[in-house]
């Protein structure tokens, strides 16, 4: 097809200098060719491979293939990738991906070195790229091509993109920044992301579009539209059934608007998509503006995925139309029409391509099985041992049928001689022998290497750890100052903004206001609107736009005005942050802050206490609740000399209660997973943690004046929780434990118990059965008496605590009412 009888490219409605495209080279054209076919036949292997049994589950490129390499044509190095699991082609062409790693992935290779995209963690077609050295540091990022890795949430790649844009623009336009050099060409970068048309149905995709536009943010989306979403249409999918439609509002009509630009082109025209992206990648580029490349009639040749068959939603009609558009075969024709080669050649190139990617895969298969059938000789060799050790009876009979039933198993997986290896051990209970020694001792060393493989790395585990930061105790004055909390956070956040140039606050009301409790106070004014930043009401995209920055190497600190509203935010932070140094395999981090507030705040949407959902979909991410703004202040320190991110829930009411001022407010830190005895006591240990906890020490002493002491612990961290058992310690002493916390029936008091209880093994130091306190499994009603009746109060902890003492000694204690 010849571009200038295809449905041409739209151009932008802008006032943007126009900028001229090259014509395509042919022996460009020709090596796009080369390589489209040899993503194609790795398609096609791929399905063959899962329909047979050698994969789990396959999903692919084909119909995208051209397009891909047209996009891949107009990036450079630096540029940062946000996308999916439809990308391969696209990967292939900036050399971030080979057909044998694309094959180890389907496998599910756990070899980093022959994995590099997630050492077999993500299915396939989720891809990444290594931006960390072994010891956790950034790699340089201006040298290379770059992948986010990918998540599988339709439409969660695009937050973190909005952020990988923005990052370009603070730096270009930040001169603290103008040094980073190993991170920005002064923001010449451009983050370039890429999603199916059903995706732009999610809010997500709109909420960053829309942040985008706003921010300036040098973002190039390509949208791969296919027409349906599975098996559902564009009809379904999106109003009018067309996106360049609905987009179309978003256009700016002048520089200076925070609009973005949109073109629409067909994915099977070569010329057209190549002259598309040189044009839209040059102005985002340039002008650090947005723009979207709406990629239309885009086929798939092999349906969905090999999950089902598109022919059962298809019609005849649209099947034609797959094969009549097949994008390789239209750039065939636009090649043989530019006279860029015969049809011959062509033919030769699709075969030697076929010939590639089959040995390529054979190689990924073959090294993903040779080590397996290595270990397989030797659970047999041991199998062989016990059973010779026990020649007669039942015990070396059921060893030689595990053993027969193993080597009957064609392509056994690891798991498969673990459980050989277990089923010998239970069968030869009772018996003692070296090689049953020998076998015990290799199921220990399999165990430990296959757990460390498929379960490292959620956290940083080196020296950049926040856990490894040295403890740096407060300290005051003679007659230190007092402040309200708000102030103390305020000379916090202005000490840290100075000493870190690559710090960034971020949020609603956050700037101009300096947030709705003044911890940032007047810094916009002396640090800038960049440095300290109002956003949208936005939640979902305030902390993807942490993310994508954080993986460019800046801190930002970014805060979900109260806590209730971060359910907003939850998925992107449970899906993508805190799986992301994981599903890389230690490649990638994002050492993003989360700040916010709850606690207390009264009424059904103010409640400020979801703990347990929070908490029990975070892992990956530190969750820190500080009682006070000084503890507060000295987490944050803590996890601004680490990299990992975190959630820091401050106490809402507490802002304007007073405190101490230390003196070494900048320096001090507070060890992660270390609880503090607040009050000393014999009788009874209260274990909770933030609002609680002035509850707690309420409560206590009200106790002291019957004759009940009781040890307040404050964990100060839920994620990490009580690494030094300190609690247990503390049961030992008191034979009873009361947790307390004001989320619901079984929520976190539940995670509590089971921390200590069963974690720290604190059964046996009881006397009587824990107890736990918590809200009542409502929302909180409005008002004084709604909290009053609906949360815990020091009330509440007296009755319960003192009910314990009398249950012991119910002579000392006459009944309460």
């Amino acid at each position: 097809m010849n571009a200038s009888t295809s449905t041409p490219a739209e151009a932008p409605v802008s006032t943007a200098t126009a900028v001229s495209t090259p014509p395509v080279e042919q022996q460009e054209a020709l090596s796009d060719f080369r390589l489209a076919w040899r993503s194609r036949h790795a398609s096609l292997l791929g399905r063959r491979e899962v329909l047979t049994g050698k994969a789990k589950f396959g999903i692919f490129g084909d119909g995208k293939e051209i397009a891909q390499l047209a996009l891949a044509r107009a990036l450079r190095p630096g540029d940062f990738r946000s996308g999916y699991y439809r990308d391969q082609t696209l990967m292939m062409a900036l050399g971030l991906l080979t057909v044998e790693q694309f094959f180890a992935q389907l496998y599910a290779d756990p070899d980093l070195e022959r994995e590099p995209c997630s050492a077999g963690r993500s299915m396939t077609a989720h891809f990444s790229t290594w931006m960390l050295d072994e010891s956790g540091r950034f790699l340089p990022q201006t040298d290379r091509f770059h992948s986010t890795a990918d998540v599988s949430p339709t439409g969660s790649q695009m937050p973190r993109l909005v952020g990988l844009a923005y990052a370009s623009r603070l730096y270009r336009e930040l001169p603290e920044l103008a040094d980073r050099t190993d991170f920005s060409r002064h923001g010449d970068e451009l983050a370039f992301g890429t999603i199916g048309n059903a995706s732009c149905a999610e809010g997500m995709f709109w909420e960053s579009v829309n942040a985008a536009c706003v921010l300036r943010s040098p973002m190039l989306l390509s949208i791969w539209d296919d027409g349906y979403g599975i098996s559902v249409p564009n009809e379904l999918q999106v109003a009018k059934g067309n996106l360049s439609e609905i987009l179309a509002g978003f256009r700016r009509t002048a520089p200076e608007q925070n609009g973005l630009d949109l073109y629409t082109v067909p994915g099977w025209d070569y010329a057209a998509l190549r002259e598309t992206y040189a044009r839209a990648a040059e102005v985002v580029r340039r002008d650090h503006v947005p723009a979207v490349v709406h990629v239309i009639e885009v086929t798939q040749p092999q349906g969905h995925s090999t999950s089902g068959s598109h022919e059962r939603y298809k019609n005849a009609e649209r099947l034609a139309f797959e094969k009549e558009k097949d994008g390789l075969t239209c750039m065939r024709a636009w090649l043989l029409e530019q006279g860029a080669a015969t049809e011959a050649e062509l033919d030769l190139i699709e075969e030697q391509e076929r010939i590639v990617a089959r040995e390529a895969q054979r190689r990924a298969w073959d090294e993903f099985r040779a080590p397996i059938e290595t270990e397989r000789k030797t659970v047999s060799t041991l199998l062989a041992e016990l059973a010779a050790a026990t020649p007669e009876g039942k015990i070396g009979e059921a060893v030689r049928e595990i053993s027969a039933e193993l080597g009957r198993v064609q392509t056994p997986q690891r798991r498969d001689l673990a459980s050989a290896a277990h089923a010998a051990a239970v069968s030869s209970l009772g018996t003692a022998s070296p090689a049953r020694e020998r076998l015990n001792a290799w199921r220990a060393e399999f165990e430990r290497t296959n757990r460390a493989t498929y379960s490292s790395l959620l956290l940083s585990e080196g020296e950049l750890s926040p856990l490894a930061v040295p403890t740096v105790a407060p300290s005051y004055d003679r007659e230190p100052q007092v402040l309200n909390g708000f102030e103390v956070l305020n000379q916090f956040f202005r000490q840290a903004l100075e000493r870190y140039p690559e710090l960034i606050a971020m949020g609603e009301d956050v700037g101009q206001l300096g947030d709705v409790n003044q911890g940032f106070l007047g810094l916009q004014k002396d640090f800038g609107p960049l440095r300290v930043s109002d956003t949208g009401i936005r939640e979902t995209t305030i902390l993807g736009q942490a993310i994508g920055m954080a993986i460019r190497g800046l801190r930002p600190i970014a805060e979900i005005q109260y806590l209730d509203y971060m359910l907003y935010a939850l998925q992107i932070i449970s899906d993508d942050l805190a799986t992301l140094r994981y599903r890389s395999a230690g490649k990638q981090k994002a050492p993003v802050i989360v700040r916010t507030r709850g606690h207390r705040l009264e009424g059904i949407w103010h409640s400020g206490s979801p703990m347990a959902g929070i908490l029990n979909l975070v892992r990956g991410v530190h969750v820190c609740v500080p009682r006070n703004m000084t503890q507060a202040a000295g987490m944050y320190g803590t996890l601004l000399r680490g990299d990992d991110p975190a959630i820091v829930v401050e106490v809402l009411n507490g802002y304007r209660l007073k405190e101490k001022l230390p003196n070494n407010l900048g320096e001090m830190t507070v060890p992660l997973g270390v609880p503090e005895v607040v009050r000393e006591g014999s009788d009874v240990t209260l274990v909770t943690y933030g609002a609680c906890v002035r509850i707690a020490l309420d409560a206590a002493e009200a106790l002291a004046k019957v004759g009940i002491e009781v040890e307040v612990i404050d964990v100060q961290t839920l994620l990490p929780f009580d690494r030094e058992a300190r609690i247990s310690t503390s049961i030992a002493k008191t034979n009873r434990v009361v947790f307390l916390d004001e989320d619901v029936p079984g929520g976190t008091t539940a995670y509590l118990y089971q921390q200590v209880i069963e974690g720290q093994r604190a059964f046996d130091s009881l006397e009587l059965p824990p107890r736990t306190i918590s809200a009542q499994p409502h929302r909180p009603a409005y008002g004084s008496d709604g909290d009053y009746w609906s949360k815990p109060s020091a009330d509440t902890v007296f009755t319960v605590v003192y009910e314990m003492m009398r249950e012991v000694s119910p002579q000392r204690f006459s009944p309460l009412g």
